[in-house]
């Protein structure tokens, strides 16, 4: 028995989804060899039968019987499988529809009788009257759903750990000529309880030390709830160093926030603990404080606040008042905090001279198109500011900028689609 009644009907819904589709896949081949109708049947009811059965057995084996991983995989292979039958029903069904006003149509002009008369391509006669399937149309229905069966499989296989370094310059109005010309790598976004592919994440840790940037920013979202899920990955991010350190601070996912916790004692050491595998790998946390870098007798002042969060998914933990004080007199101060909506919400109209503001959270949605200068993602209905460099306040007073990172793992989707994993290189320029 399926654990509960709402189990039933969706695999009651899922196998009419199948019945349904499987009329297209018949109209397509409805002209070939016996033999080649006979394998396509087998094919498709077979794929079927993988997709159904898997989520029949997830529905039955206790939640912790598998690895959290394995049955996110499992999850989602199902739903993309159903999705792309989902796409082909649409066009199916515009098809019947059309159809079925034109069968109304022809008991209005019943001029000639039912005669059976051979169809070019075919051997059996068929009545005159008889309103047949749009080739067009059932053609275009099975391509559709194709194509996000071919695109999301793709985005798990190559897309997940496909990195891209992306080189931004930030210009600052008024850098200390020490830090000019000086390196800031940023990860974000790790979500380390989703990885399946250990040597292709350690692939995108090689690429950012072959930058040998000057300084590390990380900006939340370790792991996806708990603590432990980061345990397997210590030994390859405990190699992201630089010369000036690895500077941290913690995103919403880092709470626990989503999962439910026998006692609020058991969530927060559950943060603690989340914070000791930061400093386990040789990054320095920064929870509501400020770090002052020197070089070359000059100073600046990096800021790291917990999440503050003011859009979706949001969640406040952070003081940034707390993280502020005593950078007051420093030149330049670039704040680490994870969620965008954080930099107009306060950031901006508080604090007009923290000159930077490195972000993540977003993860442009991990779907979305980019090309050139040209980005599209459906986050961007959400998020006013989702990917890439945001500059405010350009021509009047100090400038502004926010980055927001494209993040460096996933979560719920096990890949990327478009909007490819990220190491960022920044160097910073005196305006």
């Amino acid at each position: 028995m399926l654990r509960n009644l709402s189990s039933f009907l969706l695999v009651a819904i899922f196998l009419l989804i199948d019945v349904y589709v499987y009329q297209a896949f018949k109209f397509f081949v409805r002209n070939s060899a016996e033999a080649t109708q006979r394998t396509v049947a087998w094919c498709y009811w077979g794929f079927t039968a993988i997709s159904l059965g898997t989520y029949i057995a997830l529905q039955l084996i206790p939640a912790d019987s598998i690895g959290r991983v394995t049955r996110t995989m499992l999850t989602i292979g199902v739903f993309i499988a159903y999705f792309s039958k989902f796409i082909t029903v649409i066009f199916l069904f515009i098809d019947d529809i059309v159809r079925f006003f034109r069968w109304i149509a022809s008991q209005f002009d019943r001029t000639t009788p039912d005669v059976p008369v051979n169809v070019p391509g075919t051997t059996a006669p068929v009545a005159e009257n008889t309103i047949s399937r749009s080739d067009f149309l059932v053609k275009t229905a099975v391509a559709a759903g194709a194509i996000p069966l071919v695109a999301f499989s793709y985005g798990i296989i190559s897309g997940a750990h496909d990195y891209r370094i992306r080189r931004v310059t930030l210009p600052l109005k008024n850098l200390p000529r020490s830090f000019d010309g000086m390196t800031i790598a940023q990860l974000s976004d790790i979500h380390s309880g989703s990885f399946f592919n250990k040597t292709a994440v350690k692939g995108g840790v090689d690429m950012l030390l072959g930058e040998k940037p000057d300084l590390v920013f990380f900006t939340g979202d370790l792991v996806n709830s708990h603590a432990d899920e980061v345990n397997n990955y210590i030994d390859i991010f405990n190699k992201v160093k630089a010369p000036l350190g690895v500077f941290s601070t913690l995103g919403n996912h880092d709470y626990g926030a989503y999962v439910k916790w026998p006692t609020a004692e058991a969530q927060r050491q559950n943060v603690l603990n989340v914070v000791k595998a930061h400093k386990l790998m040789g990054w320095n946390p920064l929870m509501d404080e400020n770090h002052i870098l020197t070089q070359g007798g000059d100073k600046l002042a990096i800021i790291g606040v917990q999440n503050l969060g003011f859009g979706p998914a949001a969640l406040k933990a952070g003081n940034l008042d707390k993280a502020y004080q005593g950078t007051k007199d420093y030149p330049v101060k670039l704040l680490l905090s994870h969620d965008p909506t954080h930099w107009d919400a306060e950031v901006r109209p508080n604090y007009p001279d923290i000159d930077v503001t490195f972000s993540g959270h977003t993860h442009g949605a991990q779907f979305g198109v980019e090309f050139g200068d040209y980005k599209w993602s459906p986050v961007k209905y959400f998020y006013r500011q989702w990917a890439g460099l945001y500059r405010e306040n350009t021509t009047t007073g100090t400038p502004q900028s926010l980055y927001v990172n494209r993040g460096y793992g996933y979560i719920g989707y096990p890949g990327r689609v478009g909007i490819l994993p990220e190491i960022t290189i920044f160097t910073l320029k005196q305006a």
